[in-house]
């Protein structure tokens, strides 16, 4: 490996060290809480700091090139650097703070970005200073991406957007919004798209959030009317916008595997600790419920060979992992092994698990619901769990090609 295992151990006194400096202690533990919105008047301006704080010091895109502002660490420097970030109950605000940047857009800037794309928006993006959506399903064009109709039409100087968008998470509150466009439509369906990115600070852009069962609104539908895209904001090629996409696709499948780096924060309770909680154990401390004990048990085993898939992952990667169409396959386990813990807390808590709202039901209780009911759209967004078994059957088993080509 690049590193040895002395270099590796010397980096982890250093993370350890600008931790306990840099970290506030009020946010310790409290990831589900910041990361998903909650404000606390305790540690709301804690959060701010630790925010730009992790931002200044580029461990917020710990892999990132240092030259635009990112931490220049190696991978595995990155996985030591995240083990003592939830060590310390620590995590990474800026994943939910850029949006779409840190997992996808910007990633696929560092890839197909010219100089000036780069230098103008990936500082942005490590420091957190940019919220960034995106705009691919449309509603005539879903699973069949490549049948999107939003047109740019050349206006000499920029670009003129009309179409519509549907479930652009973030869109309302974002900055910049990332948008497969059609450029020329006299070209077979997959060969006329380019990606733009467009500035949502304008007047020909309108969101509108879509409600969903779990309470929020991370969804929206979004309408561009006569929207203007600057020339300098295409990113690839003209009209090659669907080999863009897809790989933008693969960052965001990478980053859902349950592998992406400097989430932290790890100290929720173990469904072990949840079950003996709430249905209780006998003297020699086993659940009475043996199907419970059982299923438990799988589900535990699932998780932890999930986890140490991504390790192994990793490892025989020699340190430099590459997002590939392996990362479906991690992206349809991680649903799976989520989606599956997030019943069996439901059925461990009973009807304290049900509640919406009231007293008579804890935080946790009411997270826990909340979680269930959006977790569902896991299998369904970032490619739904039947297209992530097409690109496994394609890409990596060689099946052949059985649907239709455009």
């Amino acid at each position: 490996m690049a590193e040895t295992n002395e270099a590796l151990e010397a980096f982890r006194a250093t993370a350890q060290a600008w931790l306990t400096e840099n970290f506030p202690p009020s946010l310790a533990g409290r990831a589900a809480a910041v990361m998903g919105g909650e404000t606390v008047d305790a540690s709301e301006s804690d959060a701010h700091e630790w925010a730009r704080r992790l931002g200044e010091k580029g461990w917020g895109t710990p892999t990132w090139p240092a030259e635009y502002g990112g931490g220049g660490l190696s991978q595995l420097e990155a996985q030591v650097l995240n083990q003592e970030l939830d060590r310390a109950g620590a995590f990474n605000p800026l994943i939910r703070t850029t949006g779409m940047g840190i997992t996808m857009v910007g990633p696929t800037i560092l890839e197909y970005g010219t100089e000036d794309q780069k230098q103008r928006h990936i500082p942005r993006i490590c420091r957190g200073d940019v919220f960034w959506s995106l705009g691919y399903s449309e509603p005539n064009a879903g699973s069949d991406l490549a049948s999107l109709q939003t047109r740019a039409v050349d206006q000499g100087d920029h670009w003129v957007v009309n179409g519509q968008k549907t479930w652009t998470s973030g869109a309302d509150i974002s900055d910049w919004c990332g948008v497969l466009v059609r450029t020329d439509p006299d070209q077979p369906k997959r060969d006329g798209i380019s990606f733009l990115m467009m500035d949502m600070a304008q007047p020909g852009i309108e969101t509108r959030p879509i409600q969903l069962i779990g309470g929020a609104s991370p969804f929206c539908e979004t309408f561009f009317n006569d929207a203007r895209a600057e020339k300098n904001e295409m990113l690839g090629e003209l009209n090659a916008g669907w080999t863009v996409g897809k790989r933008l696709l693969q960052h965001e499948r990478q980053s859902q595997t349950g592998s992406a780096s400097g989430m932290g924060g790890g100290q929720r309770k173990s469904l072990k600790d949840i079950a003996a909680e709430y249905v209780g154990v006998d003297a020699h401390g086993r659940l009475a419920d043996s199907d419970l004990r059982s299923r438990l048990a799988d589900h535990m085993m699932s998780a932890k060979a999930h986890a140490l898939t991504i390790a192994r992952v990793t490892a025989e990667a020699r340190g430099n992992a590459k997002v590939s169409a392996a990362a479906s396959i991690l992206k349809n386990a991680a649903s799976t092994v989520a989606q599956e813990r997030a019943e069996l807390l439901i059925e461990l808590m009973g009807h304290q698990g049900l509640g919406w709202e009231g007293d008579a039901y804890t935080s946790q209780e009411l997270d826990t619901v909340r979680g269930w009911l959006s977790g569902k759209a896991m299998s369904i967004y970032g490619g739904s769990f039947e297209i992530q078994n097409n690109i496994i059957a394609k890409n990596i088993l060689g099946l052949p090609e059985t649907t239709q080509k455009g």
